[in-house]
């Protein structure tokens, strides 16, 4: 049981980080019940994990490594439930909306499941932080000023990380 020294500061990081979980998972799943309850989750596994925090990266970094990694795990249980094709088209065309053809054109070749696993066998294979940048642009469909805020550095850092990533990946395609 935590002691009271420990529960108030359990309290004073959710109080000072939830809403930027929330709005990290509102922003990958595009729904405010999912995002509700990925953030609880995200909170209630970093208490659990919080004697595995080094402190080499800014809490709220790893919340949201946390609420991210949460998200796409419950993500992919959906989407293996989930046999018809639709919410793939679906994601491609809002694909499409938010980005650019170039960008539009690597991710269009996701539909093709063989397509989808060498991008994601690159994307693995990628060092930090643009896996993290690449991933958060491009599935969780964030704008470079959140990422940016996610890592605390600037949009342009966002900007040329990510191009960066996307330049590595369509190398090695």
């Amino acid at each position: 049981m935590a002691s009271g020294k420990e529960k108030n500061g359990i309290e004073e990081i959710y109080e000072k980080y939830y809403k930027d979980v929330y709005r990290l998972v509102l922003a990958l799943s595009k729904n405010p019940h999912i995002a509700e309850d990925i953030t609880q989750e995200t909170f209630v596994k970093a208490i659990k994990a919080v004697d595995r925090f080094k402190g080499d990266c800014d809490i709220k970094v790893w919340l949201c490594q946390i609420a991210k990694n949460t998200y796409f795990t419950y993500a992919g249980k959906q989407n293996r439930e989930q046999v018809d094709g639709d919410a793939v088209n679906n994601r491609s065309e809002s694909q499409a909306a938010l980005m650019g053809d170039a960008e539009y054109d690597l991710i269009s070749e996701t539909v093709d499941k063989e397509q989808a696993i060498k991008i994601h066998r690159i994307l693995h294979d990628l060092p930090e932080p643009y896996k993290e940048v690449f991933t958060l642009r491009v599935f969780g469909e964030l704008r470079f000023g959140q990422i940016a805020d996610i890592f605390g550095k600037t949009e342009s850092w966002a900007r040329v990380t990510y191009h960066r990533a996307r330049m590595m990946i369509m190398d090695k395609m």
